[in-house]
This record gives C-alpha cells, structure tokens and sequence, in this order.
C-alpha cells in the first residue's frame, strides 16, 4: 500500500481539464487580438496605398494642365481642333496640349504632347499621343490612373466677369460652362483655353474629391 503522501501527489482529472480550459481561452483570446492587429494593420495599409494612389493621379492631372500650351493640332480627321476641349459633349472629358514632354533618350520628337483624360468603366484614364498632329493610323497610349471612380467632371471659367465670390468667400460657379467646345457647326473654329478648370472625381470609397487648376498665361 503506497504511503498517503505518495497517494495525494499529481493532479486529479478535473485539475487537468480546468488546467486545459484555462489555457484554450488565453489561446483564443491571444489569437483575436492578433487577428485584431493583423486586421487593423492591413487596412491601414490599404488605406495609405489608396492615399498614394489618389495623390499620384491628381498630381499627374495637375502637372499635365498646368503645362498647358496653346498649340491647336490637326486630329485624326484632319480637322483643326483647339488646343484645349472638354466636357459631357466632348469627345474626351478633357483634352489639350501640355509642354515640359521629358526627351531624355534624344529621340527626334517635340516636346509638346497631346493628352487626355476620360472616364471608363469606373476607371480614370489617362491617354497620350506620340505625335501633336496625327492620322488614323495613331493610337494613343492608354493609363489607368485610378479605379473605383464613379463621376468625373469638369466646369470651365471663361473669363474674370464670371468670376463671382458670396459672403462666405466661396466661388459661386453658377456661370461657368460645363462644355469647352466650338460652337455647333463650326468644328474647325478655334477657342482660347479658359482661365481656371474645376476639375471633381467622385470615388466610391472616398467620396467627392475638388481641385480648382489656373491655367498658365498664355
């Protein structure tokens, strides 16, 4: 017969489940805040990649329009067409001339460029030509700025008399055009590039993003 101190030595079984129970339940709880962390570290790392990519397309947008040139070109059809247009009649959302067309391979080209920007398929896009006057036979080079865009819309300041601020200081933009286009009928007719481009994307996860652009004196 063992000795009682023998006897009363180890754990019983119930100590052993309690023991188990204890440890599953910081286990569990362990891994939630883990999971919690790793969840909350994703996302904020989603976030910041979005940030980036919204920031790189309006700065791209940015730099484009404020190299602005007035430099009319001859489209695929052979019509003259202005050196800026856009809006819902246009045939992009925006179009126009930009200057500062980096050549660094000293490639036999000018240094303007002719760009646009359009929006399909929720995604903005960016187009630029390899030549100013071009024929059928040129295609532009398509980029996908940003995804996830929903309006992307342009108004257009013609002058400074219709240029108004109310009390609150902010631009009343009642009389600014929404199409930057020769008048109909008269397709070869050149226009002058407004003074000022409100230009407003609306992003499904960001919401309504503003940037107003003066264009560079011409």
């Amino acid at each position: 017969m063992l000795p009682a101190a023998r006897r009363s030595s180890g754990f019983t079984l119930i100590e052993v489940l309690i023991a188990m129970a204890i440890t599953a339940f910081v286990a569990i709880l362990s891994y939630q805040t883990l999971s919690t962390a790793l969840v909350g570290i994703e996302r904020s790392r989603e976030q910041a990649d979005r940030l980036y990519e919204i920031n790189r397309s309006l700065t791209i947008l940015s730099r484009d329009l404020r190299q602005l040139t007035n430099r009319p070109v001859l489209d695929e059809f052979g019509q003259l067409a202005s050196a800026l247009t856009g809006g819902p009649l246009a045939r992009d959302t925006l179009r126009f001339t930009r200057a500062g067309w980096h050549n660094t391979a000293g490639a036999p080209r000018s240094t303007l460029q002719r760009v646009a920007y359009k929006l399909e398929d929720e995604k903005l896009i960016r187009l630029s030509y390899p030549v100013l006057d071009r024929t059928t036979a040129i295609e532009p080079t398509e980029t996908v700025l940003l995804d996830g865009v929903e309006v992307f819309e342009v108004r257009f300041l013609p002058d400074l008399n219709s240029l108004e601020v109310d009390r609150n200081l902010s631009i009343d933009r009642r009389f600014w055009q929404e199409n930057w286009i020769s008048e109909v009928g008269f397709t070869s007719q050149l226009i002058e590039p407004p003074l000022a481009i409100e230009v407003r994307l609306s992003l499904t996860d960001w919401g309504e993003l503003e940037r107003l652009y003066v264009m560079p004196s011409l």
